[in-house]
């Protein structure tokens, strides 16, 4: 595949990375086949974060020997320095490299965790102090605000920025990708795929290919997936009148179903976690089930379970989204799923 360069960081990387998250759900044998199957296929662009479990390992694992001509990228969710360090330096350990590329604070997506980043003593400290050590290549942030991303971006202090991008969710490529082009900030977009709720790769990424400068880095669970992804962007063209007729029927299949994670319908009378909740389809699909039916998780959906319809949320939700049935709908599937799995293994 053709390289791109990724924004004013100056490195050059294949135009789909590989996302990290899926191979949590895998053997580490099976993992380490999978990153080496797409390293094989050409892709030199790695995405992973110190919160997937055992992803960094097994990356680490695969890559030996294999450092050269790769582009590393992880995140920490830490919003202090000192918890920004210790991620780094077990950033590191895990990958089994003596420098990471890119390293970005995850989940910056509300202004008091900008905040917290920023002030004196925040998880930027960390991350540049460990650039002027040369553990760190360039720093980056993620988010699923656009407006809490593009005060981010205004700052100077970033050279990615990763976002969600797909033909259901097209505000970045509207509000946010501009801005990013105007700071020269590389544009890493995340939930290709809609979280796993788009069928249609080929829709997905054709879509995507419309925007030379954006490296979308799906999670990849099976080789396969990523040998169809590069095949597609090889052939490239355009979407054709039937492609973007396809595009319109998914879409209104689910403009009324999808939530974006804007998170306008906050704050909620009873603390509900609205946009996780609804969300939890996507993260069940990408996630092992010791992290999507933990106790956390559980006390989401209790949470939710208090809902008592006052309708504010889905007055504010730009999509007009049905929130109770969704909220309804989600807590079921948890129960479902927690009580399968409580049958198949000897969780307690």
């Amino acid at each position: 595949m053709d390289q791109v360069q990724l924004g004013k960081t100056g490195l050059r990387v294949s135009p789909i990375g590989f996302g990290g998250i899926p191979i949590q759900r895998l053997s580490e044998e099976e993992a380490v086949a999978v990153v080496r199957g797409c390293l094989d296929l050409g892709v030199t662009f790695i995405d992973t974060a110190h919160g997937y479990t055992v992803s960094e390992d097994r990356i680490g694992k695969a890559i030996a020997g294999r450092r050269q001509g790769l582009v590393l990228a992880t995140k920490t969710p830490a919003r202090d320095a000192a918890t920004a360090q210790e991620h780094i330096e077990l950033s590191l350990q895990r990958l089994g490299v003596e420098w990471i590329d890119i390293y970005q604070l995850h989940g910056v997506s509300s202004h008091d965790k900008l905040e917290a980043v920023l002030a004196p003593g925040g998880a930027l400290e960390a991350l540049q102090a460990a650039r002027d050590r040369g553990q760190i290549g360039h720093l980056g942030f993620s988010s699923h605000s656009l407006e809490v991303a593009q005060k981010a971006i205004r700052t100077g202090m970033f050279e990615t920025v990763q976002f969600p991008l797909n033909f259901i969710a097209t505000e970045a490529a509207d509000e946010l990708l501009p801005l990013a082009r105007e700071y020269g900030l590389g544009f890493i977009a995340m939930k290709s795929m809609g979280g796993g709720l788009l069928a249609r790769a080929d829709l997905a990424f054709k879509y995507l290919l419309q925007f030379p400068d954006v490296v979308p880095d799906p999670g990849i669970e099976r080789v396969e997936e990523m040998a169809e992804i590069v095949a597609l962007v090889e052939e490239g063209g355009d979407l054709s009148s039937a492609d973007w007729v396809a595009i319109e029927a998914i879409r209104q299949e689910l403009g009324t179903r999808f939530c974006h994670r804007c998170n306008y319908c906050q704050p909620c009378p009873q603390d509900i976690p609205i946009s996780a909740v609804l969300t939890y389809r996507s993260v069940w699909k990408r996630m092992p089930p010791e992290r999507t039916l933990s106790e956390g998780w559980q006390q989401n959906m209790d949470r939710a379970a208090t809902c008592q319809e006052c309708g504010e949320c889905e007055e504010r939700c730009p999509y007009e989204l049905p929130i109770h049935e969704l909220l309804k709908e989600n807590i079921a599937f948890f129960q479902s799923e927690l009580a399968r799995y409580r049958a198949q293994s000897t969780l307690p």
